[in-house]
């Protein structure tokens, strides 16, 4: 036989085995990678999507919290993993756009992974403790430029969306206060509601719980319109700091190499949760948007990651923000 004879009954054997994976996959639970501690947006929008995926996959979908390196960790993890659809990735700007620009990766941010689809995007929301004084947006500027020795912001980590977000605050308003890192944006929201950090520029699905009952203070979204799930918080337009805009999107990746029909089905099932009128209710009560269903693909996933890449890595490197 042949060399060439052998390497095409090879290669046919091969994708006659993919086939066959693809046809009864999933045949045992998947794991939905969160690279952020338990508690935070990323997870709650994780454990919401990934509840219901499970019905047309016939599969459990487990949460698993893997944490540190504002994300890349996790990330990581994913991209290191096995092309077969077991283990995915949810992620959002930061961990898929930002950190490409301050960390030296193992990974690349685009090309090591396969898109499935947008979940949801949202603004940030700036959040303060409830003994900071100021009623407003400009009274919380006054507060900071007069506490700024003291003045401390928490945030998921360095390079993180919030600490990307306080950067782009103090460049804008000329305030100034200390960057406190946590793990993930759910400690950091827990400190700031007991008082240990003065103010929180966060994602809504993290903060409007807290903004609800009553925990912290709310002063402006980081868009151009006010959120339908908080309406009466004005946008930062509004406020007095007219361009503060920032939208953290969330979305689903596998490894790179990931055979088409697994995606398809797993894109399907994302398509179907995102249908669902009970997880579009629990989104919205966190502030994300959903995307029109023909947005829900994998192509529109990675047009719209590259697009940021080319919006923000010349805006990060220009304020010469590195990864620690």
């Amino acid at each position: 036989m042949s060399k060439l004879r052998c390497t095409v009954l090879v290669i046919a054997a091969l994708a006659g085995a993919a086939r066959a994976e693809a046809q009864t996959y999933p045949s045992r639970p998947i794991s939905m990678v969160v690279p952020y501690s338990a508690g935070g947006p990323t997870d709650t929008i994780a454990r919401i999507v990934a509840e219901r995926m499970r019905a047309p996959l016939g599969q459990m979908v487990i949460v698993e919290n893997v944490t540190g390196a504002a994300g890349t960790i996790g990330v990581g993890k994913v991209a290191r993993a096995a092309p077969d659809g077991y283990t995915i990735s949810i992620g959002h700007w930061g961990t898929h756009v930002v950190n490409g620009a301050i960390y030296t990766l193992a990974y690349d941010v685009l090309t090591d992974f396969e898109p499935v689809a947008m979940i949801a995007t949202n603004p940030q929301i700036i959040v303060a403790k409830k003994a900071v004084p100021a009623r407003d947006l400009q009274g919380l500027i006054a507060w900071l430029k007069a506490n700024s020795s003291t003045a401390t912001q928490g945030t998921a980590g360095y390079g993180s969306g919030s600490h990307l977000s306080g950067i782009y605050f103090q460049n804008i308003t000329g305030a100034r206060f200390q960057f406190v890192p946590y793990r993930g944006a759910g400690p950091a929201m827990q400190d700031l509601v007991a008082g240990q950090v003065d103010l929180m520029i966060d994602q809504a699905a993290n903060s409007l719980p807290q903004v609800r009952a009553g925990t912290i203070k709310a002063y402006a979204v980081t868009d151009k319109v006010r959120l339908a799930a908080a309406p009466d918080i004005p946008t930062v337009d509004e406020a007095g700091v007219p361009g503060l805009h920032i939208a953290i999107w969330h979305g689903i990746w596998t490894p790179k190499g990931t055979p088409k029909a697994i995606n398809d089905k797993l894109n399907a099932a994302l398509v179907e949760t995102l249908a669902d009128p009970g997880v579009r209710e629990r989104l919205a009560q966190l502030g994300q948007e959903i995307p029109a269903r023909e947005q829900q693909t994998p192509q529109s996933l990675f047009a719209h990651h590259r697009a940021e890449i080319e919006k923000w890595w010349p805006i990060i490197k220009a304020a010469n923000i590195k990864g620690e």
